[in-house]
């Protein structure tokens, strides 16, 4: 008898496969396509743990008056305050002006390197010593300024020594100069980053339009002004708006160089709302600061977006 475990009674069977059930398929499919959002979740939950909660807890604070004790509803007398303090709408001003001025001269510089960059070989191989500023902390970049400008006198010493002037600069009793400070720093830091954005953008257009343009003998220069710009109007408007609302947030500098001196004059409204805050612990005044210039803030770059965006679809 033959004790082949293929013979007899002891021969195994194949099992046929049963198929799965139809509950089990629509739950794969159910679980297939949550995927995506259950990988996505705990970055958009982290999100808004710090953007969504903060803003809707200022929001709150700003109906009331917070300080040490508990919280005293308030209504409206907080914005009622705001409008009529003339050192918050000091610092609304400096911010417009510093921050305009800055704006145009970093969208300038950096539309005018990026021009080069993006055609000259030479310059073009060195783009990224351009980017050396961006690198730097704005903390670290502020104590630079202050020493050269401020504590150590480099520059006024250099001025002397050329014999452009007779004694040291009193930046810090001008507000104009004072004001000229923070924008050179300010300039000096992110124009990089604009400069980065303009490059991109000049490259990610199509050559066959500039080929087109030089073959009937337009210049570089004209093609740029009359053919590369006009393109590039919605990449400026958002990093424009991008810088801009960086701008608004002002702080290292007027805090570590300034302190917002001379006589408020270079207080911008991120240092107000700090020292409304932190100085003067009047939370619930600075929350309804802090939300005055985020509808500003949305406001504004919704209108400019929106009409850079239909002007170079027209």
């Amino acid at each position: 008898m033959s004790n082949s475990p293929l013979s007899g009674a002891g021969m195994a069977q194949a099992v046929p496969a049963r198929p799965a059930p139809r509950s089990f398929k629509r739950r794969s499919k159910r679980l297939k396509a949550a995927l995506p959002y259950l990988l996505v979740a705990p970055a958009v939950i982290y999100l808004l743990m710090i953007t969504l909660y903060p803003g809707v807890y200022a929001i709150i604070q700003s109906f009331h008056e917070v300080k040490f004790g508990p919280w005293k509803p308030v209504g409206f007398a907080n914005y009622q305050k705001l409008f009529g303090d003339y050192q918050f709408w000091g610092a609304l001003w400096n911010t417009l002006v510093m921050g305009s001025i800055a704006l145009v001269l970093q969208c300038v510089i950096a539309l005018a390197l990026a021009f080069h960059a993006y055609r000259d070989p030479w310059v073009k191989g060195w783009r990224i010593i351009f980017l050396v500023p961006m690198l730097f902390m704005p903390s670290a970049v502020a104590f630079i300024f202050k020493l050269v400008f401020l504590d150590g006198r480099i520059f006024s010493d250099i001025l002397i020594r050329i014999g452009l002037i007779d004694a040291n600069l009193a930046i810090q009793s001008s507000t104009w100069m004072s004001r000229a400070l923070l924008i050179l720093a300010d300039v000096w830091q992110w124009t990089p980053f604009l400069f980065i954005i303009f490059v991109a953008a000049l490259q990610g257009q199509d050559e066959e339009v500039e080929e087109a343009a030089r073959l009937d003998g337009a210049s570089w220069p004209a093609i740029f002004f009359n053919i590369s710009l006009p393109m590039m109007k919605p990449v400026i408007a958002v990093a424009l708006i991008l810088r801009a609302i960086d701008i608004t947030t002002m702080f290292t500098n007027v805090f570590i160089v300034t302190k917002g001196g001379p006589a408020f004059g270079t207080e911008t409204i991120s240092y107000f709302i700090y020292r409304t805050g932190f100085k003067f612990f009047n939370f619930g005044y600075a929350s309804a600061a802090s939300v005055i210039m985020l509808i500003l803030t949305i406001v504004i770059a919704q209108m400019v977006v929106k009409r850079a965006f239909v002007s170079a679809r027209s």
